[in-house]
C-alpha cells in the first residue's frame, strides 16, 4: 500500500464543536491539513495548510500524536497523520480547494467523516474535553 503523510489540525470552538472541511470533488469531511512538502516540518505544514484552507494564522497548542488510518479519498492508501491541537487566531473562512466547512458536535451521526476523524480525532476530543472541564 502507498502512504500519504499529512499534518492535521484538531480545532475546537467554545461550544466544544470540531471544525471540519470537505475538499472539492470529495464526500468526506476531515480535519484541516494537508500533505507535507519535501523537507517541511509537520508544524510548518500545519500552519501553512490552515492559512491556505481556512484563511487564519494559528497557534499550535499541543502535539496529539502520530497515527495511521485509511485515507479518505485515495483507495489503497494509508494515511500517516501528525495530529495537533490548534487554536485559530481569527474566524475560519473557506479558501483554496475547500468546498464546504462546518463545525460539528462530537456526537454528530449525519456527517460523512474521514477515517482519521471518526477513529482517532473524535475519541481523542471526547477524552480531552472530559479532562479540561
Amino acid at each position: 500500500m502507498k502512504t500519504i503523510t499529512v499534518a492535521a489540525a484538531v480545532i475546537l470552538n467554545e461550544q466544544n464543536q470540531l471544525l471540519l472541511v470537505r475538499k472539492q470533488n470529495t464526500q468526506a469531511f476531515m480535519q484541516v491539513g494537508g500533505k507535507l512538502e519535501p523537507n517541511e516540518a509537520p508544524e510548518i505544514t500545519m500552519q501553512r495548510e490552515i492559512l491556505e484552507e481556512v484563511g487564519s494564522s494559528c497557534v499550535i497548542e499541543q502535539f496529539i500524536g502520530h497515527f495511521e488510518t485509511a485515507a479518505a479519498n485515495e483507495p489503497d492508501h494509508i494515511l500517516v497523520s501528525h495530529l495537533y491541537l490548534v487554536q485559530l487566531d481569527q474566524a475560519p473562512q473557506i479558501a483554496a480547494e475547500i468546498a464546504e466547512m462546518k463545525w460539528i458536535d462530537l456526537n454528530d451521526s449525519e456527517t460523512q467523516l474521514a477515517p482519521l476523524t471518526k477513529e482517532i480525532v473524535i475519541p481523542w476530543c471526547e477524552e480531552y474535553l472530559s479532562t479540561v472541564q
